[in-house]
């Protein structure tokens, strides 16, 4: 695991809130929707596979968006994405188990749970068809990539580096997000994705994470081996309160080689 002292402030405060919340009273049990197959659903039907993330606010994001979440979901759901992620995090992102369960009770797409899963108690709180694990952050990656299993959800094991990717393909990863960006340092790269992804095992779905704004960003994300994206802060638009956030979507999950290049 990290230690603090590599740590942004801002994350290690992410990080001290997160130890501090606790599970809940029963362990969860899930009947997951896939995102494999969703993602192959989107690609049969022409669209780039986005998730789509409802996240209110973050400590890099240029405002907050009070919109009713689940509205949010369904814009983007409408605007053609393959799957919504929903920040659960309530200290620093606005978010809510509460959320989430409201989300996936309106959209039939999967619903990924973000937070910040630390250890296996952390898992029991709410009912998501995948729940992310971060790499660096974990202790026992194996044994919470299993647990999780055990409980119906599918891990989505986030990865920032070569050497994160090697502990995620040993503890088991069949959904690795490569995050471009630097938790320890918040700052985003798009190589870092190009970097890391030759050494994704074929048989692994990939996801690009974090710093695609633009239909060209898209293209160089898929160029470079991603089976979808995950996107947030160009969806959700933070600094303009009235952003249409399924024309965002929609802009993203169509481009196509010859459509807008900017």
């Amino acid at each position: 695991m990290e230690t603090d002292t590599d740590l942004a402030p801002a994350v290690e405060s992410i990080l001290e809130a997160a130890r501090e919340r606790t599970g809940g009273d029963e362990v969860v049990d899930v009947d997951a929707r896939s995102l494999p197959d969703a993602v192959a659903r989107a690609e049969a039907d022409g669209r780039v596979p986005v998730i789509a993330e409802v996240k209110p606010t973050s400590p890099t994001a240029d405002g907050t968006r009070d919109d009713d979440p689940v509205e949010l979901a369904e814009a983007m759901v409408e605007g053609g994405a393959t799957a919504i992620s929903v920040l659960t995090e309530p200290s620093h992102f606005g978010g809510s188990p509460e959320a989430l369960t409201r989300i996936r009770e309106a959209v039939d797409v999967p619903v990924l749970r973000k937070d910040f899963v630390l250890e296996e108690e952390g898992m029991d709180v709410v009912e998501a068809d995948l729940l992310l694990l971060i790499a660096r952050f974990v202790d026992d990656l194996e044994g919470l990539v299993a647990a999780a299993r055990e409980r119906g959800f599918q891990p989505l094991v986030e990865v920032h580096d070569r050497a994160e990717l090697e502990t995620a393909v040993e503890a088991g990863a069949e959904i690795i997000g490569v995050n471009n960006r630097d938790l320890a340092r918040l700052e985003v790269d798009l190589e870092t994705f190009e970097s890391v992804a030759p050494e994704v095992p074929d048989d692994v779905t990939l996801i690009a994470e974090s710093g695609v704004s633009s239909p060209a960003d898209v293209r160089r994300m898929r160029a470079a081996g991603a089976d979808a994206l995950l996107v947030g802060s160009a969806i959700m638009d933070h600094g303009a309160g009235d952003s249409d956030v399924t024309e965002n979507t929609r802009r993203l999950v169509r481009t196509g080689d010859g459509d807008d290049q900017t």
